[in-house]
C-alpha cells in the first residue's frame, strides 16, 4: 500500500470539500446598491481532484498535480433546472483555456463544476484559444454561446509570437452539454467582446459588438456597437452604430464593452458593462450600468456616472492585476439579481442586487459632466439638500 499517496488524496480531498461548501456571506453594511460576498465563489483550487491529479498510485505514486489549474474567471451565468450555472472560463497551466460549467443552489457559494468541460467544436480554422462566453437563451428556443477566438495572426512577422487575431466565436445547444458551432462572426474590425440580445429585434437577430483597429487597442471603435443581423446561422455584421461612447477622462476612455445581454425591465433595458482607463499601474478595469429603452434598445436612457464596481482587496491581485470583468449575471423571479465578475483573470465572485434598486441607481444617480466643476455641482447639490433639512 502506497501510504503518501492516500495521505495525500485524503488531505487535497478534504481541503477541495471544506473550500466547495464553505458558506458564503455578505459584506455589510455595503453601499445600499449591492452587496458583495466576502468569498470567491470560484477559484482554481474548485476544480475537482479528479481533473487535476491521476487518481491511481500505480501511476501517480506521489499524488501529484498532472493537469494544473491557474485560474477560473470571466464566466456567462443563467438560471437552468432550478440551479444557478456559469459557464467558466477555466484556465490551464498551459495557458489555453477552455468552458465548464459550474452550478450552486443558491447562487452565491457551493458551486461544484460538471464532471467533463464543455467539447466546443472546431470551425474549418481551429481555435487557439477560446474563451469569454456569454449565454442567451434566446426567444428562438436556442441557448446561444458567443465567446472570443483567438488564433495567431498569419500577417505577423517571422518571429513575432503575440500578435494575434480575434473573432466571435457563436455556438448552440438545447442542454448545455452537446453544442452545435455555428461560423464565427463575419465583420470588418476584430470583436473580442460579442453579445447576443435575447429577443428578436424588427424581425432580426441582435448584437452588442466592441469593434477593434487592433487585437488589444480600440483604435477607432467609438464604444458599445449594435448590429441586426438577418441569420444567427451565418452571422455577418453589414453595419453597426455605437450606441454607449469612449470618452476623455472617464472610465471608460480607453476600451468598453457589453457584460452579460441585458435585462429587460418595465423601464428599459438593463446593462452591465465594463470600462478601460490607463492609470500609472497599467490598465484599470471596472464596471458600469447603463439603460436602454425598451422599445428601442439602442436608445441610451440613462447612465450614472462613473463605475458601480471597481476592484477591492483581494479583487487587486492576481494574473493581471486591477481588473474587474463581467460577463454573466442572473435575474431571478423575485427580482434578484447575482452579478457575476471576475477579478485578475484569476477567480469569480458575486455581488447580489435588485433589479428595483439597479433602477433606483440608475435613473436617479447623475449622469457624467466630464468636467471636475460638474462633479463639484453635482456633490455640492447633495450636500445642500441634506444641510438644509
Amino acid at each position: 500500500m502506497n501510504a503518501l499517496f492516500y495521505k495525500r488524496l485524503e488531505a487535497v480531498t478534504a481541503a477541495s470539500e471544506t473550500l466547495i461548501t464553505r458558506k458564503n456571506e455578505p459584506i455589510l453594511p455595503g453601499n445600499g446598491i449591492f452587496e458583495r460576498y466576502k468569498y470567491p465563489v470560484l477559484t482554481a483550487a474548485h476544480a475537482p481532484v479528479f481533473w487535476r491529479y491521476d487518481m491511481s498510485p500505480e501511476t501517480n505514486p506521489y499524488f501529484m498535480e498532472r493537469f494544473g489549474i491557474n485560474g477560473t474567471f470571466n464566466a456567462g451565468a443563467m438560471k437552468w433546472n432550478g440551479k444557478y450555472l456559469m459557464a467558466v472560463r477555466v484556465e490551464g497551466n498551459d495557458r489555453k483555456s477552455f468552458f465548464a460549467i459550474a452550478e450552486s443552489p443558491n447562487g452565491i457559494d457551493n458551486f461544484r463544476f460538471w464532471d467533463f468541460p464543455i467539447v466546443m467544436p472546431e470551425t474549418d480554422d481551429p481555435d487557439t484559444n477560446v474563451y469569454d462566453m456569454r449565454l442567451t437563451a434566446h426567444e428562438d428556443g436556442w441557448i446561444y454561446g458567443v465567446f472570443c477566438t483567438e488564433r495567431k495572426d498569419p500577417d505577423a512577422k517571422p518571429g513575432d509570437l503575440s500578435s494575434a487575431v480575434a473573432a466571435a466565436g457563436i455556438a448552440r445547444t438545447k442542454d448545455l452539454v452537446k453544442w452545435e458551432r455555428l461560423p464565427d462572426l463575419k465583420t470588418k474590425s476584430q470583436q473580442r467582446n460579442v453579445v447576443l440580445h435575447p429577443e428578436f429585434v424588427n424581425g432580426k437577430y441582435a448584437l452588442y459588438t466592441r469593434p477593434q483597429d487592433g487585437f488589444i487597442d480600440a483604435g477607432s471603435g467609438g464604444g458599445i456597437g449594435w448590429a441586426l443581423i438577418d441569420d444567427i446561422t451565418n452571422a455577418e455584421i453589414k453595419e453597426e452604430k455605437i450606441i454607449n461612447s469612449r470618452y476623455y477622462h472617464t472610465i471608460k476612455e480607453l476600451k468598453n464593452g457589453e457584460g452579460p445581454h441585458p435585462i429587460k425591465t418595465p423601464k428599459g433595458w438593463l446593462h452591465l458593462a465594463h470600462g478601460v482607463r490607463a492609470c500609472a499601474a497599467g490598465l484599470r478595469y471596472v464596471l458600469y450600468i447603463y439603460l436602454t429603452d425598451l422599445e428601442q434598445p439602442d436608445k441610451l436612457i440613462a447612465e450614472p456616472a462613473g463605475h458601480i464596481l471597481a476592484p477591492l482587496g483581494e479583487e487587486r491581485v492576481g494574473d493581471v492585476s486591477n481588473v474587474l470583468f463581467t460577463n454573466g449575471w442572473i435575474v431571478d423571479d423575485d427580482g434578484t439579481v447575482y452579478l457575476y465578475y471576475a477579478s485578475c483573470d484569476t477567480r469569480m465572485h458575486v455581488a447580489v442586487s435588485s433589479i428595483d434598486r439597479l433602477l433606483d441607481y440608475c435613473l436617479n444617480t447623475a449622469p457624467d459632466g466630464y468636467r471636475s466643476a460638474t462633479s463639484v455641482e453635482t456633490l455640492t447639490a447633495i450636500i445642500k439638500k441634506n444641510l438644509e433639512k
